[in-house]
């Protein structure tokens, strides 16, 4: 609730904002019992409201009068929308326990002591000053000492700790602390710290596979983790690499290109052997790259940035940030990089932004602490482009995603067959019971449930993945189903609906990110973190958005090919040039 002033109906209540109508008209009917027993209706601003009255309107378990927060909390657990699901939980936040201090352990715990600290405060070292105390070196600089009967019971399992946490900080995540929760860790960090653990099991003859492990990594650490690959391999192992960076392909043996593009354009071995021999490849894209003979452009010329013009940060000091000042100029394009650790996403993901939609009065959570932010007013719209998944369904698809759908089945409602059939925009949806086949209910797939193993998903037989009934499907445009439409590439749809421009817009800007090789109805959990990026970005870039928009982009280069990171950049320019800013972090 950004402004107490409003009343429950004027948009007091964030989360409800942006509801349909029948939606809001139901959660005011849920509200209105509370604020009846209070004295006060859905047009008082709740600013009237009293300390105690405004706890009891928020905490209200009575049955018959729920609170705001009880009401919140019953959406949260009930909802089958993964979109709201997600919006709700936006509007929470983890809060050290108060009884631990976040360290997890009990009182007892706590009372035991290894030379002046307990296990939590351990724990909550980073790896690197970890290993400095256990050393033997407090963090003051001061000689820790053990006497004669502490280093007979310490030094063998002191040498074991010291020796997994040094393959950590080996591996580039010296910077993580021990008590870290795995849900916060990127899957690079997940894939490093497994690494860590398989160079410390010492097990030779094994085939290790690893996806993308330089994600997130700065070069510095970039050179630590491809010396740690080298010392799995030379200690008699095999490791297979999916990879894009340009330093792990040189450092390889053997090198296998699939291209020559992407999706529907690729599938094929290109070229193979060591790097000088792809190099050579003549169709190989990637030996383009690699040669010289395709490269991004470096701009001759940089956009002037105007004084004045910028968000002023002062005592930025979250997580490990010490205290930072700085100025980050808008209308332009801005890089914000560091070693992996060094506080880029505290201070743009969690400082910067925090504090922007809470001005805005769209934000939820707390910003980490900082002493000033100026220049917020010159900023009209924040968009937050992340790598988080695009929700959890197997419903959705880049045409649900970027909103294309409901303007295909207008096209298909429009059309005779449909008309003479008396079908409207709903028959063409597969979330309705009139379209969706009976059997999947639309999701093209059946599940079956597997013991203690994944579940494994076959295609319907009955629809046989096409997800709509046999009468929806008889209602073609251009000789063409809604299935056989959300069946074609990108880029083909861009072609199939050339005169559409509703639909033709948000096709041609995720075309202009490199996606033109997605189907229209491919799964959005199917994606990659790097193609989930680029989806939620051409959607945004296919809005009518003036200028004084800030967009922040988290490493968008993720996962990403030379040329989808050259296809990426010209469209962030095109942002830039119409007047709006670019903060994207990267290492």
């Amino acid at each position: 609730m950004p402004d107490r002033h409003r009343s429950v109906l004027n948009g007091a209540i964030s989360p409800w904002e942006d509801l349909s109508a029948a939606e809001k008209k139901k959660h005011h009917r849920e509200l209105k019992p509370v604020l009846t027993h209070l004295g006060f209706d859905l047009e008082s601003p709740l600013i009237l409201l009293g300390n105690k009255q405004w706890d009891e309107f928020l905490n209200s378990r009575e049955k018959a009068r729920p609170g705001l927060l009880v009401l919140l909390e019953k959406e949260l657990a009930v909802t089958s929308d993964d979109q709201r699901y997600d919006d709700l939980q936006d509007y929470q936040w983890l809060l050290d326990c108060r009884s631990c201090g976040g360290s997890r352990i009990s009182q007892q715990a706590r009372s035991v002591f290894y030379q002046g600290k307990h296990l939590g405060e351990i724990v909550g070292l980073p790896i690197v000053e970890a290993i400095s105390f256990l050393n033997g070196q407090d963090l003051g600089d001061d000689e820790l000492q053990l006497d004669e009967d502490e280093l007979q019971i310490a030094e063998p399992i002191l040498a074991e700790i010291l020796q997994r946490l040094k393959f950590l900080v080996k591996v580039g995540v010296g910077y993580l602390s021990l008590g870290r929760g795995s849900n916060t860790l990127s899957g690079g960090e997940h894939q490093r710290v497994r690494l860590a653990k398989s160079i410390g099991s010492g097990l030779t003859n094994v085939c290790y596979v690893l996806d993308e492990p330089s994600i997130g990594l700065h070069q510095r650490d970039n050179d630590r983790l491809i010396d740690s690959i080298r010392d799995l391999q030379e200690a008699g192992n095999s490791v297979l690499l999916v990879e894009h960076d340009e330093a792990t392909i040189r450092m390889a043996d053997h090198v296998i290109d699939i291209g020559p593009a992407a999706g529907v354009n690729g599938g094929q071995v290109v070229a193979q052997g060591t790097p000088a021999e792809i190099c050579e490849a003549e169709n190989s894209l990637t030996g383009d790259y690699l040669a010289g003979r395709a490269k991004i452009a470096t701009p001759t010329e940089r956009r002037k940035v105007t004084e004045g013009h910028c968000l002023s940060i002062k005592g930025a000091s979250g997580r490990n940030l010490q205290s930072v000042d700085v100025e980050i100029p808008l209308g332009v394009l801005v890089c914000v990089t560091g070693v992996s650790g060094s506080g880029k996403s505290t201070l743009v993901n969690q400082t910067l932004a925090p504090e922007i939609l809470l001005e805005h009065g769209r934000g939820s959570r707390q910003p980490q602490p900082f002493d000033t932010i100026g220049g917020i007013e010159k900023v009209e719209r924040l968009i937050l482009v992340d790598q988080k998944p695009i929700g959890k369904s197997l419903r959705g698809c880049p045409a649900t995603v970027t909103g294309i759908f409901d303007d295909l089945r207008k096209v298909f409602a429009a059309t005779k067959q449909a008309k003479q059939l008396g079908f409207g925009v709903g028959r063409f949806s597969f979330n309705t019971k009139t379209g969706w086949c009976p059997e999947c209910k639309g999701y093209g797939v059946k599940k079956i449930e597997m013991n203690f193993m994944p579940d494994f998903f076959v295609p319907c037989e009955s629809c046989r993945g096409r997800r709509f009934n046999l009468q929806t499907l008889r209602v073609k445009f251009n000789d063409r189903s809604m299935a056989d439409v959300l069946d074609m590439s990108i880029e083909q749809a861009l072609e199939f609906f050339e005169g559409f421009e509703k639909i033709a817009r948000p096709l041609q800007c995720l075309h202009d990110v490199g996606l033109g090789y997605l189907k229209l109805g491919q799964s959005t959990v199917t994606l990659s973190g790097g193609e989930a990026q680029r989806i939620k970005l051409a959607t945004e870039l296919a809005k009518s958005v003036g200028g004084n928009t800030l967009y922040i982009l988290d490493e968008p280069t993720t996962g990403l090919h030379f040329e989808d990171i050259r296809l990426l950049l010209a469209a962030m320019n095109n942002l830039v040039e119409h007047g709006n800013s670019i903060y994207r972090e990267s290492n």
